[in-house]
């Protein structure tokens, strides 16, 4: 009965919204990369640069939304570095997006000592506040410009002539430069605006979750932001059933410790739940799923 409960409760239901707003931001994010052909392994590090971006922008005075530009920004900055080094340069995208977190990672905490070096404990900001809608009021703009940004993300791919390009350059790049397309631009593109919106989901740790930096914050989303593209067959709709799953084992295993099932049993194996759930649904689901066909392989202009 306490279980029912659970699941028919409102708060419950917000909270899932909530947990899983940045992962929503940051998965339409690598598969715009991934369906453009390139994967980016870059993305935990990006969403640490995009919260403390964002955070830092808002603590030096400027809006909330200003934060979530800058955020946007950072992240395309670090795109652009991605993007440079695996289309046109051809390096390996596993080795070149695993430095780039390490790389955005020691920048964030080398631009978080250099301005505030004295502090020791992060300051706090006046974050996003619920918008107090009808439907699951308890959830901020933030969390509705997520839902809208999956809406955006499966207008442009599968709506519009660039959607179609962008699909067909993880697919067939030789096809794509045949009918005059910049089959690098594209890339590049995509790479740098998916980058922008893993930012801009790691931004919302701190500028909607949260009202402080710390590092340890994004803990992990960016791992299982790849899992819920691959789990979502690189389709905008169901990677956010992906991460609303995720989001709702997480959500679960909080308040099922607070119940009388859970009281006996240790803490760690509510939180290795949703992971776990997490890793077998990826397994059942991912049987299925169609890999574009020119992920993570580079293309020279004039290859056939």
């Amino acid at each position: 009965m306490e279980l029912i409960d659970i699941l028919l409760s409102a708060t419950f239901w917000a909270a899932v919204l909530r947990i899983a707003s940045p992962l929503i931001f940051a998965t339409m994010g690598e598969l715009i990369c991934e369906r453009a052909g390139v994967l980016n392994l870059g993305i935990e590090g990006i969403m640490v640069a995009g919260a403390f971006a964002g955070w830092i922008a808002v603590y030096a005075g400027l809006p909330l939304w200003a934060g979530v530009g800058c955020a946007f920004l950072t992240g395309v900055m670090f795109g652009l570095i991605h993007g440079t080094l695996t289309v046109p340069f051809g390096l390996s995208q596993h080795v070149v997006g695993i430095g780039l977190t390490l790389l955005a990672t020691s920048a964030t905490y080398f631009a978080y000592r250099v301005a505030l070096p004295e502090v020791s404990s992060p300051p706090r900001i006046e974050a996003f506040q619920p918008t107090g809608w009808p439907i699951l009021g308890s959830q901020t703009v933030l969390t509705w410009a997520a839902l809208a940004t999956v809406a955006i993300t499966a207008w442009v791919l599968f709506r519009t002539p660039l959607g179609l390009a962008l699909r067909a350059v993880g697919e067939n790049p030789a096809a794509v430069e045949a009918q005059g397309l910049p089959v690098h631009g594209l890339r590049m593109g995509a790479v740098a605006v998916g980058s922008g919106l893993m930012a801009v989901g790691g931004s919302f740790l701190t500028l909607s979750a949260f009202n402080s930096f710390f590092f340890d914050m994004v803990n992990g989303r960016g791992w299982i932001c790849i899992a819920l593209v691959v789990f979502g067959a690189w389709m905008p709709g169901r990677a956010l059933l992906g991460a609303l799953l995720f989001a709702g084992f997480d959500a679960f295993q909080v308040r099922l410790q607070q119940t009388a099932i859970g009281a006996g049993l240790p803490y760690q194996l509510f939180l290795a739940m949703p992971y776990l759930l997490s890793i077998l649904a990826l397994i059942l689901m991912s049987r299925r799923a169609e890999v574009p066909a020119a992920l993570m392989t580079p293309y020279n202009k004039g290859e056939r």
